[in-house]
């Protein structure tokens, strides 16, 4: 277990943080182990946030508390102050997720769904149109605004579900491998857009298995196991700690072993 302290202060004078989460333990109905004991998590503004960990460590299930689409056995999480485990609805205006699948209408265009996922998040009119606009040019999508989603490529899908997730402007969003079975240059654009945002105020939680990205851009991160959180810290400090390893890739095998986790 990691013995460094479980929260990092945040940026001083921004408020609430962004996300902070105290004590989340979930055990599924059945199971003979826990899926999450005591997690502990807390994200600045501007901060991208890794969370790593192998199949069926956690990851899932912290999100999932966290978005609050899941209640915890027990613990608390606030989004920028408030308790969303008491007002979710309140807390769901503050972030926006981009899960691992594809939630795009394929028979739409990529127009048709912004504006549709726009209007479920409150914004119409011209900053609607507006928004959609700014968020079709951010994904490189302008020139197929009007093609449907079935036509595109897996990178342009995965463009276009990141930017579904932002188009209200949240100051929180939790970001499921995001980058999964894509080209390289649709990944590249993406990391660069994620920094960005991160540069402009946004904060997020990111889940990735590749430890590449979260090296480059995260700059804290948390590796959890069998649902508890093993290490945190800055993607540096982390491989300073374990002697013989050059990159979060191999911190990430030594911590969570060689077992395939099918």
């Amino acid at each position: 277990m990691s013995r460094e302290p479980r929260h990092e202060p945040g940026r001083e004078g921004d408020g609430p943080l962004p996300l902070s989460a105290e004590g989340l333990t979930k055990t599924y109905r059945g199971a003979d182990r826990f899926a999450l004991v005591e997690v502990d998590l807390s994200v600045a503004r501007g901060e991208i946030f890794g969370l790593l960990g192998p199949n069926g460590a956690g990851k899932t299930t912290a999100i999932s508390i966290m978005s609050t689409l899941m209640r915890p056995d027990r613990g608390r999480v606030a989004v920028c102050g408030i308790d969303a485990l008491k007002h979710p609805q309140r807390a769901r205006q503050r972030f926006g997720l981009v899960p691992q699948e594809i939630a795009l209408y394929e028979g739409l265009t990529a127009r048709e769904n912004l504006l549709y996922f726009g209007r479920l998040y409150g914004l119409t009119g011209q900053r609607l149109k507006d928004r959609v606009s700014e968020c079709l040019d951010l994904a490189g999508l302008t020139g197929k605004a009007d093609d449907r989603v079935a036509t595109f490529s897996g990178g342009m899908k995965r463009r276009a579900n990141l930017v579904a997730g932002i188009l209200h402007t949240p100051q929180l969003v939790f970001l499921d491998e995001p980058t999964v079975g894509i080209d390289a240059q649709s990944r590249q654009m993406i990391l660069d857009r994620l920094s960005d945002l991160s540069r402009e105020g946004m904060s997020m939680i990111y889940t990735t298995h590749y430890m590449e990205e979260a090296e480059r851009l995260c700059s804290r991160a948390a590796i959890i196991d069998e649902g508890q959180i093993i290490a945190r810290g800055r993607p540096k400090d982390l491989i300073e700690r374990q002697e013989g390893c050059g990159n979060l890739g191999d911190v990430f095998i030594r911590l969570t072993g060689k077992r395939l986790r099918d």
